[in-house]
């Protein structure tokens, strides 16, 4: 296939306005591709490439200079992914020369649409509308398989380029052949938001509650000595920590898949902030060091296998169960379970008053499904709100096109008079929000610099958040974490927005 057909399938995805529409266009270029197209294929659709970080960002692109493009398309797919793998293959003195010489080479062989896809899609950008769950539904389309067997999959495979290739090869048959297997990680279960324990417990009733802790997500996988510790991206960081690695190797199962978080813990049992627990997790490691002065406690609250039984088709009762009998209790997450809304509460304010986030509502029924499908998982969050000063917006992409979309936020700061920008949003915004939103600050529109609208700082919004945290990309140092819009506040004036001492003051009372 050319890659012109699948930047038109990008661009037509782009403006189609529903998810049914995005899927069926996907799932009709899906099945055009040759075998050895579908995995490049279904990760250039997702947005990705499947080489990952090849040393290409926006410099590179800036001073690529490509020659005269083709009068007609004549690049294929697999010219691409096979000059992106020699790309990724390019290291030592003069890897960079070397790469933009390829790179070159391949946008030469490009026409200029075809160059502005691959220009997005290599600095990650190519914002369409074809998210994995979307893309996963248009492989199931264009197998003609149940979604539900290309998710279990992927939870398995972790990439959904292979899980396309073998659904599109082999159907169900292709499928079947991806299981859990030892020292090979698979996709995390997430959980959903609940309003409140009410919300929760209406939900699901009678429910395990656990203590919701800001730290890492880890998979620890055991087989016999030998024990890896996988990240939420799958990431193998076992030499990060040792000290988690070493208490799965002394418990007394051969064989574990164990589900939980890594958090460094203050000396009087509260947990340090995420940043804190991050930096064990730092590029340039002093391991020694840093276990010694920044120890990491792990907090289990699944297992996924022992001893030879995969369990994750098993109710969340049986894992628990099976996490109880073969983890130390100090390695077992707190926990209860419940129906009471009392007793849920009174759970929920000891995981507070301990320095947690919240809790997790989780249904004692539920097998383990990677992501955020279905409800079998509920976090219950303290939240907090602050009134914030739009200062820019960005153009939307994708279904926002057309939209100022994500929100630059800034907080007053009496001292100067001015603002202080504290993090970017475009979650909690319906269609007729977008709408508003667009016409309210194009008319307070003071300059532009490529996909950014500045505007006068006079419009107020209500933004809900899940707390304050240390970061050196705003000017205050603090950005807002989990930041999204409540409701605009025209009855507000600036005047009226919260100060950046607010902030601080929220940092420090939440864990700063």
């Amino acid at each position: 296939m050319l890659l012109d057909e699948l930047a038109e399938t990008s661009r037509r995805v782009a403006g189609a306005s529903s998810r049914l529409e995005k899927i069926e266009r996907l799932a009709e270029c899906l099945r055009r591709l040759a075998p050895e197209e579908i995995e490049p294929g279904v990760a250039f659709l997702a947005g990705e490439i499947r080489q990952g970080r090849i040393g290409i960002g926006y410099s590179t692109l800036r001073d690529a200079s490509p020659g005269t493009p083709p009068a007609e398309p004549v690049l294929r797919i697999r010219d691409v992914d096979e000059t992106l793998e020699r790309i990724a293959g390019t290291s030592g003195s003069g890897s960079t020369a070397a790469r933009r010489g390829l790179l070159d080479e391949l946008l030469t062989r490009a026409t200029p649409s075809e160059r502005e896809f691959l220009g997005r899609l290599l600095i990650g950008e190519l914002r369409q509308g074809a998210l994995e769950g979307v893309m996963v539904e248009a492989v199931a389309r264009a197998a003609g398989v149940p979604a539900s067997r290309v998710r279990r999959a992927l939870m398995f495979a972790g990439e959904l380029p292979v899980v396309g290739r073998a659904a599109l090869s082999d159907g169900v048959e292709g499928l079947s052949r991806f299981g859990l297997r030892l020292l090979s990680p698979v996709q995390p279960m997430l959980a959903q938001t609940a309003d409140d324990v009410d919300d929760a417990l209406g939900r699901l009733e009678r429910a395990g509650l656990e203590y919701k802790l800001d730290g890492a997500r880890i998979q620890v996988h055991k087989s016999g000595d030998d024990v890896r510790v996988f990240t939420r991206k799958l990431n193998d960081v076992t030499a990060a920590v040792p000290e988690v690695a070493e208490a799965v190797r002394r418990l007394g199962a051969r064989e574990l898949v164990l589900d939980g978080e890594a958090i460094a813990m203050r000396p009087d049992g509260t947990p340090h902030p995420f940043q804190t627990t991050m930096r064990r997790f730092g590029r340039k490691l002093r391991v020694d060091e840093l276990r010694e002065s920044l120890p990491m406690s792990a907090f289990f609250f699944d297992c996924l296998w022992i001893d030879g039984e995969p369990l994750v088709e098993r109710p969340a009762r049986e894992r628990f169960g099976a996490l109880s009998e073969a983890a130390a209790p100090e390695l077992v997450i707190p926990r209860i379970e419940t129906a009471d809304p009392s007793e849920a509460t009174a759970f929920l304010e000891r995981s507070l008053e301990s320095g947690h986030e919240g809790i997790v509502a989780k249904s004692l029924d539920a097998a383990y499904e990677a992501g955020r499908r279905g409800r079998g998982w509920l976090k219950v969050k303290r939240s907090f709100t602050l009134d914030l000063v739009l200062l820019a917006a960005e153009w939307g992409s994708g279904r926002r096109r057309g939209w100022l979309s994500n929100l630059h936020l800034g907080a007053r700061d009496p001292t100067s008079g001015g603002f202080v920008m504290l993090g970017k949003t475009f979650k909690g915004l319906t269609d007729e929000m977008l709408a508003w939103q667009t016409e309210r600050l194009l008319a307070l529109e003071t300059s532009r610099e490529g996909h950014v609208v500045h505007v006068r700082p006079e419009l107020v919004a209500e933004i809900a958040l899940d707390g304050v945290q240390e970061s050196p990309h705003y000017p205050a140092g603090l950005a807002l974490r989990f930041a999204r819009v409540k409701r605009f506040r025209p009855d507000r004036s600036p005047a009226d927005a919260d100060t950046i001492d607010t902030v601080r003051a929220l940092r420090a009372s939440s864990g700063g």
